[in-house]
């Protein structure tokens, strides 16, 4: 049996490792959570990297281009790089403070899926069920094909595209409920020692909490959470979105997220062939056109998952893009650029982010490659 992905990058021969389907999940039926005490993988490209690896500088003119765009940008944000194949760090101010992730955490949802694929739990093929009282709200293409029959029969691996490269909710969180819900996904967190990341309750508790609201399934058809929403009292929405924003349920810290990349782009998570599908499916995101990858050069390669909240009076909670960057020559960056709130307008976000690319790029051409001695300086 084989990953046989649904893009063209993605139709490589991979093998998984002969692992058979699950029984139907619909119809309320769904696989079990994952234990949290499964016995650890056995093979050595699993293990974390020690904490006691060896550190390389970071190149001191990256640091400075990356403390002075952060601390330019009026409002809440973090940045953090992680050099793939030379192990130096760069981190701005707020770099390690939870900020909101919004449809970042779809990444997590993504690595559980892979998770149970090398366990044996799921396949690509696992079948999936969706209905209309899965529906969840905002950005959902898949709704269209829900509410066309009422019911709409795929697998993990369409949904697996759907979520991770057009930001799909209800691909999404229908994802979620296969895996075995938020507890499984706090699960693979924790046990793969990801560090400063939470997990939220899912895309419709998520959302409705952030604005102040009760959820209601009829909020999932046409413009209902919106309506909801618009009749609330200014002082709830503004009490709602203030603490989602000073503690946020899906708070994640950006130098844990680039970490995390990090270990996935070396291979440190998944088995080869899971390592490879998720690459290659975050290679194919269609979102975040002028975020980061607005700056991304010819002959680059980026693989990334983006992230937008609310607004409220010309604030956003979340405004986010996290990826790896790889360059001509191979070498590898990790980097998270998540703003937690601001006022200014969506071409200044777009053009930290785009700055931060640029300010990477720029240390790249000047860095030598491994191999000369520069790792042990």
């Amino acid at each position: 049996m084989t990953f046989l992905g649904s893009f063209t990058r993605t139709e490589r021969a991979i093998t998984l490792f002969g692992l058979a389907p699950i029984a139907l999940i619909g119809a309320g039926v769904h696989p079990d959570p994952v234990p949290d005490d499964l016995p650890p993988p056995t093979y050595q490209s699993f293990l974390p990297v020690p904490a006691s690896a060896q550190r390389v500088p970071a190149p001191a003119a990256l640091q400075a281009q990356i403390t002075a765009l952060r601390n330019g940008f009026d409002g809440l944000a973090g940045v953090a790089i992680r050099s793939i194949d030379d192990g130096w760090v760069v981190d701005s101010v707020d770099a390690d403070r939870r900020m909101p992730q919004q449809s970042v955490s779809k990444l997590w949802v993504a690595m559980t899926v892979m998770d149970q694929i090398d366990s044996g739990r799921l396949t690509l093929d696992t079948p999936v069920t969706i209905r209309r009282e899965d529906l969840t709200l905002f950005h959902q293409p898949v709704a269209a094909l829900v509410t066309k029959d009422g019911v709409y029969v795929t697998n993990v691996r369409d949904l697996l595209k759907r979520a991770m490269t057009q930001s799909d909710n209800t691909a999404n969180d229908s994802l979620l409920r296969t895996v075995g819900g938020p507890t499984a996904v706090r699960g693979l967190i924790a046990r793969k020692q990801l560090g400063n990341i939470r997990f939220g309750p899912g895309e419709r508790l998520l959302q409705s909490g952030t604005a102040g609201l009760t959820w209601r399934q009829d909020m999932a058809m046409g413009r209902g959470f919106e309506a909801a929403r618009a009749k609330l009292p200014a002082n709830v929405r503004q009490a709602a979105y203030q603490r989602y924003v000073a503690d946020p349920v899906d708070g994640a810290a950006p130098a844990a997220i680039a970490s995390a990349l990090a270990r996935l782009k070396k291979g440190l998570l998944f088995s080869p062939e899971a390592t490879n599908y998720l690459l290659m499916t975050m290679e194919s995101a269609k979102t975040g056109k002028y975020r980061m990858r607005a700056a991304v050069p010819p002959g680059w390669i980026y693989g990334h998952k983006t992230g937008t909240g609310q607004d409220l009076l010309g604030r956003t909670a979340g405004f986010n893009d996290v990826g790896l960057l790889t360059a001509p020559d191979g070498r590898s960056y990790a980097i998270a650029v998540m703003i937690g709130d601001t006022r200014r307008p969506t071409q200044d976000r777009q053009l930290l982010m785009q700055n931060v690319v640029r300010a990477i790029v720029a240390n790249h051409a000047v860095q030598p490659p491994p191999g000369d001695g520069f790792a042990d300086r």
